[in-house]
């Protein structure tokens, strides 16, 4: 009886391999249905409406990381860890804003070049400033907030590389940042893409049928990703700009005040789940009053916080060093967020 009662049932094996993502949007769409019926066709409306209108973005992100993963294009990575220690922090802040990986894909490549001396200073820049940008994150900001904003956030990602590198720098030798690396880090990814080429990239990939595979495997795991998280974000909006009344937002995190960039952050931090999910949210918050230096403030401390980048740090580092990183996300977030609400 004890083997059968710990054995997993066919009825719980068969829901745990339901995506939550789209188990969320359904079960969203039912409550509607049910508790306020006249609402339900609105809400469909509002987010096929917004994903057309997005659709272009998402097309151009798509396709765009297909192209990087299949010619190699990542293994550039590499070369922000050559050379003097402040051109690494620099180099690695400007790819870690702008590489296709996500974080869990990072993990093993790090691992490695903490394993052999990478001084971490460099591989802190590259943390701190990968999960807020790419090429999908910056096509879906721009399409949603504005080519503006993309611009802001892609700076402030570099930005708060290079503060967390330079500070890791810093106080290198501080009982903080000294052997930093767990006993046996877990170095496995979560993605589905396979590992990256090796090698020089190759341009041309579409000449090699390996590579052709990569593409398309990339292509469809990524466009499905999108397209999931955009949906469940954008029916979600909906309901915010419908439920929650926006003199709530304009009272909580509107207005010009230090507070309201410092909430943003502190708020974003814990509760930022998908950064292509968070845009949509954003969105709305601003329409319904949110400040422009709280936006971007709860974007940057969010992004650096969620669990897939979280968890690609806890799994190499000591608890300390974690703890480093999010203070890190925390103040470059609050410097970030005091930057744009005053160009914004």
């Amino acid at each position: 009886m004890a083997e059968l009662s710990q054995s997993p049932t066919p009825l719980s094996s068969r829901l745990a391999k339901i995506d939550k993502a789209w188990a969320a949007l359904v079960l969203i769409l039912i409550a509607v249905a049910v508790f306020d019926t006249p609402q339900f066709i609105p809400t469909v409306d509002f987010a096929w409406g917004a994903l057309q209108g997005t659709a272009p973005f998402i097309l151009f992100a798509v396709f765009a990381i297909g192209y990087l993963k299949a010619t190699g294009a990542e293994n550039l990575l590499a070369k922000a860890f050559v050379g003097r220690e402040t051109h690494m922090i620099l180099f690695a802040a400007l790819l870690g804003g702008l590489s296709p990986f996500c974080s869990c894909e990072v993990i093993p490549f790090i691992a490695a070049l903490l394993a052999v001396g990478a001084p971490l200073s460099a591989v802190m820049a590259f943390w701190l400033a990968s999960p807020l940008m790419d090429p999908a994150m910056f096509a879906i900001t721009s399409g949603t907030l504005g080519f503006d904003f993309a611009i802001a956030k892609t700076f402030s990602a570099v930005g708060l590389g290079l503060l967390g590198g330079g500070l890791t720098m810093l106080f290198a030798k501080s009982a903080v940042f000294v052997d930093p690396l767990r006993e046996k880090p877990q170095i496995g990814g979560c993605c589905g893409v396979k590992q990256p080429f090796s090698g020089q990239p190759v341009w041309a990939f579409w000449k090699e049928a390996d590579r052709r595979e990569t593409f398309k495997e990339a292509t469809i795991e990524n466009g499905v990703f999108l397209l999931k998280w955009l949906a469940l974000a954008y029916t979600i909006e909906a309901l915010m700009i419908h439920y929650i009344p926006a003199s709530l937002i304009a009272n909580v995190l509107g207005g010009e005040g230090l507070g309201t960039i410092l909430l943003g952050a502190l708020v974003g931090a814990p509760a930022y789940l998908n950064g292509y999910a968070a845009v949509p949210l954003v969105d709305a918050l601003l329409a319904q009053g949110m400040s422009n230096g709280a936006a971007m403030s709860f974007m940057i401390a969010g992004g650096v916080s969620s669990i897939p980048a979280a968890i690609a740090v806890w799994a190499l580092v000591k608890p300390r060093i974690f703890a480093a990183y999010l203070g890190f996300a925390l103040l470059g977030a609050f410097l970030a967020g005091l930057t744009w609400q005053f160009v914004a």
